[in-house]
């Protein structure tokens, strides 16, 4: 008896736990998936319209030009979080005697909110009272930098904010994983002549492809799902020079009052953030069952 309370006390605690989790997630998904295929304008309908909400979707060039901004943010999010946490990283793996206050400076971004990042970043780059208007009142008069104003330049922007809040967390990832090298191949690696850059190249990076992936991973989950950092750094403008899909749902949801077309998006956002967790998943448990 004793032996059947204690296999089921795990079981009692963490089912509430999983009821809530399964209703109140994969329930609102189903539900959402539902709504993508309904007549639903202000408010939920039920009218079955099969994929004529996806088919108006694409033909949205506000929609077109959301995946454009997110294939820029994206990718540049992606590389320079990558390229500069693992040079961070690098670097902290020298053994250098300010680690310990370094470490926590750069991870001190990722401890923010996107909307406190977002917030601050606006008002550190607008030009009437941030980095342009603090370097003419230092008399470099013909100092310019407005891309937060520009259509062309904005969502740039959102990517050195981006990249400012989570490279911190990247390099952290990198360190773990550089940490995590056998130090006799290293040793090994030094006996026989190899330079510490080469050491670098030919074997740790190379190592250290499951963090990679990882990292990748990470940072493309929060580059699809991207929503408070640009609403609070530009709003989705000048114009729509920096709406991503996250934008485009909300407001097609509850501006427009189009909630078929927004839930479709939805819908199309899940999809892209599965078709890179579920390839991950697959690997992570093929290489646990090899080995």
């Amino acid at each position: 008896m004793k032996e059947r309370l204690q296999a089921w006390i795990p079981k009692l605690v963490l089912g509430p736990s999983f009821l809530l989790i399964l209703f109140f997630v994969y329930g609102f998904i189903l539900y959402t998936g539902y709504l993508s295929v309904s007549d639903s304008k202000m408010l939920p309908s039920y009218g079955f319209v099969g994929l004529e909400n996806y088919e108006k979707l694409w033909k949205l060039r506000h929609w077109t030009s959301s995946l454009n901004n997110l294939a820029i943010f994206g990718i540049l999010y992606i590389v320079i979080c990558s390229v500069l946490g693992l040079l961070l990283a690098i670097l902290l793996d020298q053994k250098i005697r300010a680690e310990g206050v370094l470490r926590p400076i750069y991870l001190y971004p990722m401890a923010l909110s996107f909307i406190v990042t977002g917030t601050a970043w606006k008002w550190f780059l607008d030009p009437g009272m941030g980095l342009e208007h603090t370097m003419h009142a230092w008399g470099w008069e013909s100092f310019q930098f407005d891309w937060i104003k520009s259509r062309t330049h904005a969502i740039y922007v959102v990517v050195i904010a981006a990249v400012w809040q989570s490279s911190g967390f990247v390099m952290a990832m990198f360190l773990a994983g550089l940490r995590g090298v056998d130090p006799d191949i290293i040793r090994a690696a030094e006996i026989d002549g190899a330079s510490r850059a080469r050491i670098y190249r030919r074997i740790i990076i190379p190592m250290m492809r499951p963090v990679f992936l990882s990292a990748f991973v990470v940072l493309a989950h929060l580059a699809i799902k991207s929503y408070d950092l640009v609403v609070a750094l530009t709003g989705g403008g000048p114009g729509k020079a920096t709406e991503l899909p996250a934008t485009f749902m909300y407001s097609y949801t509850f501006s427009r009052n189009l909630m078929g077309i927004g839930a479709s998006s939805a819908i199309i956002m899940l999809i892209m953030i599965f078709s890179i967790i579920v390839p991950y998943l697959y690997s992570e448990l093929r290489a646990d069952k090899q080995s």
